[in-house]
């Protein structure tokens, strides 16, 4: 009967975690720009054309 290889199997669970690690760090960075940019949206900032408040 043939032995079972653990080190092989353990480096292919290393190489699964891995990977879906730098999946999720990719979601992550992919999401992480649009929160940014609703967040950018709600502080407005006056046109360069606009006069300035009245004191």
């Amino acid at each position: 009967m043939a032995q079972p290889n653990f080190a092989f199997e353990k480096r292919q669970r290393e190489l699964a975690k891995k990977r879906k690690k730098e999946e999720k760090l990719k979601r992550k960075a992919e999401s992480a720009p649009g929160t940014e940019e609703a967040g950018a949206e709600g502080t407005e900032q006056p046109a360069e054309g606009t006069p300035p408040p009245a004191e």
